[in-house]
């Protein structure tokens, strides 16, 4: 899951969306330094990435890509995901995309300076770029892969041509994520039940 997906199933509180970024952005060993519910959120985040990762329907639309682009897919779905989630998202939230996300960003904006120095910097470009804004058109998923593309070591194109197996699989991919959530959803609360339990 990319970074809409995981903000929307932690959207309970600010400290619980901003744990459900960090997964990406801190160490191991700084975890501590986030209150309860924050370093819940990113053990969250990570155990919701292996969860998509290894999942039958995810393996399935994996085996959708070319040869050669195959290597990326995870990456290119994450980011296409997104792009369902905003486009269908009605389907999964009562509350209105805009607010959603403005609320979202203005949480960001308010902790500046206090964020691990990777996540200030992606934070910055994610709000003054409308990173998850952009995700309800296509257009935004071959832009945001094109930028993750130029931080690969090599076969960065490869990532970008990953856009044309997105294109030529669009309907059973799209198809499949609305089979994927749900059950996402209620693998993410059953594991926070578990560790708030704990």
């Amino acid at each position: 899951m990319n970074f809409l997906a995981h903000v929307f199933l932690a959207r309970q509180s600010d400290d619980a969306m901003l744990g459900s970024l960090l997964g990406d952005f801190c160490k191991p060993h700084q975890v501590g330094d986030f209150n309860l519910e924050t370093a819940r959120e990113i053990h969250i985040h990570r155990k919701v990435d292996t969860f998509t990762d290894s999942h039958p329907l995810v393996l399935d639309a994996k085996s959708l890509f070319g040869e050669q682009t195959r290597r990326f897919s995870g990456i290119a779905l994450d980011v296409f995901y997104d792009h369902v989630l905003a486009k269908t998202w009605d389907t999964y939230s009562d509350l209105p995309f805009d607010i959603f996300v403005g609320d979202f960003y203005r949480m960001l904006i308010q902790r500046r300076g206090t964020l691990p120095e990777r996540l200030e910097i992606a934070a910055k470009y994610m709000t003054d770029q409308d990173w998850l804004g952009s995700y309800r058109e296509f257009a935004g998923v071959q832009i945001a892969l094109e930028r993750m593309s130029r931080r690969l070591s090599k076969h960065g194109d490869r990532l970008v041509a990953c856009v044309a197996d997105l294109e030529e699989n669009y309907a059973t991919l799209s198809a499949g994520f609305h089979d994927f959530f749900p059950q996402l959803q209620s693998f993410a609360a059953n594991e926070r039940a578990r560790l708030v339990a704990g």
